[in-house]
C-alpha cells in the first residue's frame, strides 16, 4: 500500500546545508534581474521595497538578480555592482529588508562576458575567446588575458566578503545562460589553447578558482551556492555529461547548493518555449536532468527551477529526492508571498501568465521571449514603486515601454538575465 505523501509537509521541512546555515523550508525565490538599480549601479530603496514583500512572502530561501563584479561590464541597465564596500550601507539596508521577513537572502553574482549589453557597457565586451555570440545587436569579445582572469576571480571574491560584511547569508554563483563562467565552460564560446581551455579539466577551471577564492574570503557559516547549464542546448556547446563532471567537483569545494538550469539567450530553454510536452506537464523543465546528476552532487542538495506551477508536482518531487528546493521565479514577480500561499494559505498552485503579442509565429518568436521577461520585470517595478504588480497589465505597454526605456535592443531576448 502507497502512503500518500503531504506537500505541505514536504515542503516545509527544514533544510541545512554544509556551511550550517538552515533554510526554514524548500521553496526558494529564484533570481529575477530586477534593474532596480541606480544610475551609478547602487542599490536603492525600490530594490528594499521590492525585497521586504519576498521577505515577508514565505520562502526559505531568497535569491537576489545578478549582482555584477565589474562596472566596466554590465548585463542590463539598472544592476546593481560591488566593486568595494562604497554603498555597504544600501547593500546592509537591502539585505535587511528581506531579512527581517524571516527569509535567508543570497546575493546572485554575475559578470556577462560577451554578454554585455551595449546599452549599459561602454567597453569592448571580453570573453574566454574573441567570438561572438548568435544574437543580434552584440558585437564579438575581445579574448581576455590571463591577467584579466584572475582580477575577475578577484572580483567575484571582493563582492562575497562585501555582501557578508552587509548581512546576506550567502552568494550564488551565476554560472548558467551564457554568462562567463557558463562561456568558460562551453568549448564554442572557449577556444583557448592555454590552461583555461581546451579539456574539460582547464574550462572548468575558471568556475572552482572563483568556488575558492570565494570561500577563502567569506567565514565558514557563510552559504556558496551556484547556478549551473544542464546543457547549452546549442551544437558544439556544454551538454548534459560535461555538467555532470563538473557538478562532481564542485561537489567536493564546499558548494551548500546546487541549482540546475539550461540554455544560453541563444536558445533559452530556462524559458521553456521549446519544451516537449510532456516535459510541461511535469512543470519542471530540469528535474530529468536533475534526477541524473544526484550522484554526482553527493551530499550537496539540489534546487530546480522552471516551469513549477503545482504544490503536489512540487512536493513530489521534493519527496522523491529528484531535487531538495524548489524555485520559483516569474511567479514570484507576480505573486510575491506565494510562499506563504502554498504552505500556508491552503494554495494549490500560483500562477505566471503567458505572454506575447498574439503575432503570427514568425514575428512572435524572437519577441515574444523578450517580452515575457520585460513584462515581468515591469512586476518587480511596481512592487519596487510601492504598489501592487498586475497580472492583467497590457503586453502592449509593456512593449512601448521597453523601446521607451531601452530602445530596440530590448527585444535581443536576452535581458533579464539572472533568470
Amino acid at each position: 500500500m502507497t502512503t500518500e505523501v503531504d506537500p505541505v509537509t514536504t515542503l516545509a521541512a527544514p533544510l541545512t546545508l554544509a556551511c550550517g546555515q538552515v533554510l526554514p523550508n524548500r521553496l526558494m525565490k529564484a533570481a529575477l534581474s530586477e534593474g532596480l538599480g541606480t544610475r551609478t549601479h547602487s542599490p536603492d530603496v525600490r530594490l528594499e521595497r521590492l525585497y521586504t514583500r519576498w521577505g515577508a512572502g514565505g520562502y526559505g530561501l531568497v535569491l537576489t538578480g545578478n549582482v555584477m563584479v565589474d562596472r566596466h561590464h554590465i548585463g542590463e541597465p539598472g544592476n546593481v555592482v560591488i566593486e568595494d564596500d562604497r554603498d555597504l550601507d544600501g547593500l546592509t539596508r537591502w539585505a535587511k529588508s528581506a531579512r527581517d521577513g524571516g527569509s535567508p537572502i543570497w546575493m546572485q553574482l554575475n559578470h556577462p562576458g560577451r554578454q554585455a549589453n551595449p546599452m549599459a557597457t561602454r567597453s569592448k565586451p571580453i570573453a574566454p575567446s574573441a567570438i561572438a555570440p548568435g544574437i543580434p545587436g552584440i558585437p564579438a569579445p575581445r579574448a581576455m588575458t590571463e591577467y584579466e582572469i584572475r582580477g575577475i576571480v578577484e572580483r567575484f571574491a571582493t563582492a562575497a566578503l562585501v555582501a557578508e560584511s552587509a548581512g546576506f547569508d550567502g552568494v550564488q554563483i551565476h554560472g548558467a545562460h551564457g554568462y562567463l563562467v557558463s562561456q568558460f565552460l562551453s568549448p564554442s564560446a572557449n577556444r583557448r589553447d592555454d590552461r583555461w581551455g581546451g579539456s574539460l579539466d582547464n574550462r572548468m577551471r575558471f568556475v572552482l578558482e572563483v568556488v575558492r577564492a570565494i570561500r577563502t574570503a567569506v567565514s565558514p557559516g557563510f552559504a556558496v551556492g551556484i547556478k549551473l547549464n544542464s546543457a547549452d542546448f546549442q551544437r558544439g556547446g556544454f551538454g548534459e555529461e560535461e555538467s555532470r563532471l563538473v557538478v562532481e567537483h564542485l561537489a567536493v569545494e564546499h558548494i551548500d547548493l546546487i541549482e540546475i538550469s539550461g540554455g544560453t539567450y541563444e536558445s533559452p530553454a530556462m524559458m521553456g518555449r521549446s519544451v516537449a510536452e510532456s516535459t510541461r506537464r511535469r512543470e519542471a523543465y530540469f528535474l530529468d536532468y536533475a534526477r541524473e546528476v544526484r550522484a554526482a552532487a553527493g551530499d550537496v542538495p539540489l534546487a530546480v527551477t522552471g516551469g513549477f506551477r503545482t504544490r503536489s508536482a512540487m512536493g513530489a518531487a521534493v519527496a522523491s529526492g529528484e531535487c531538495d528546493v524548489v524555485g520559483l521565479g516569474r511567479p514570484a514577480a507576480v505573486t510575491p508571498d506565494a510562499g506563504n500561499a502554498l504552505l500556508r494559505d491552503g494554495a494549490d498552485s500560483v500562477v505566471s501568465p503567458a505572454i506575447g503579442l498574439g503575432l503570427p509565429r514568425k514575428y512572435a518568436k524572437p519577441l515574444d521571449g523578450a517580452l515575457d521577461l520585460q513584462w515581468h520585470t515591469d512586476q518587480l517595478h511596481l512592487i519596487g514603486a510601492g504598489s501592487e504588480p498586475d497580472p492583467n497589465r497590457s503586453v502592449w505597454r509593456t512593449a512601448v515601454r521597453t523601446l521607451q526605456r531601452n530602445g530596440l535592443d530590448a527585444f535581443r531576448s536576452r535581458r533579464s538575465g539572472s533568470r
